[in-house]
């Protein structure tokens, strides 16, 4: 059976060879078309990973940095009476320094974020009135003497006990002018290291 012929005898394109041609060129379409639709969709994909790197998988801000040595010097010229500012490790922050009240009495609070992510806070009262300070720490019952830096300290832990908040542990001293308590979540060494820095601050500390 004789083969049929891919070109007339003028060498003009034949029907078979334009059809082959034609199917051809769609092939190489088809192929690109579908290059491009893999691009498209490998840029989406990274596009997905980078929102999700950037905005969902984000690493948590650092926290705000309160400058308390220069609210505490506002406070003072406010009061016309020192307060405490302690020198505490690099590593802890201030979240809070504020001059504020409660039922008539001055209030001077500063709160820490420990190195290890905990809570500590400083609270000084311009009172001795013992129904301030059962109110500051929500009732805590009867408390230890204990002695830090050479300052007697009342402390009161109460871990574990609900309804306390921030206040599972605590101590108390006082100055001729007002009372002074730390409290928070942290650990004893950290509460500890506190009260020394509060220590080196009192007015008798000299």
């Amino acid at each position: 059976m004789a083969e049929t012929p891919t070109t007339d005898d003028s060498g003009a394109e034949t029907p078979q060879q334009k059809a082959d041609r034609i199917a051809e060129a769609r092939r190489k379409r088809r192929a690109n078309q579908t290059t491009r639709n893999l691009i498209g969709s490998l840029v989406a994909s990274l596009g997905i990973v980078l929102f999700l790197v950037l905005v969902v998988v984000r690493p948590d801000p650092a926290p705000l940095a309160i400058d308390y040595a220069a609210a505490a010097a506002e406070a003072e010229a406010s009061l016309g009476t020192s307060v405490i500012a302690p020198v505490v490790p690099p590593s802890w922050s201030a979240n809070r320094a504020e001059l504020a009240g409660s039922g008539g009495v001055d209030e001077w609070t500063i709160g820490f974020i420990t190195a290890d992510r905990t809570f500590l806070g400083l609270l000084q009262g311009f009172t001795d009135e013992q129904s301030w300070l059962r109110d500051a720490l929500r009732d805590p019952g009867e408390g230890e003497t204990v002695s830090i830096a050479g300052v007697d300290w009342q402390r009161y832990d109460r871990r574990g006990v609900d309804g306390v908040g921030l206040r599972e542990i605590a101590l108390v001293t006082s100055t001729p002018d007002s009372t002074v308590v730390l409290y928070g979540t942290a650990s004893d060494a950290d509460l500890d290291l506190l009260a020394t820095a509060v220590a080196a601050e009192l007015p008798d500390a000299d």
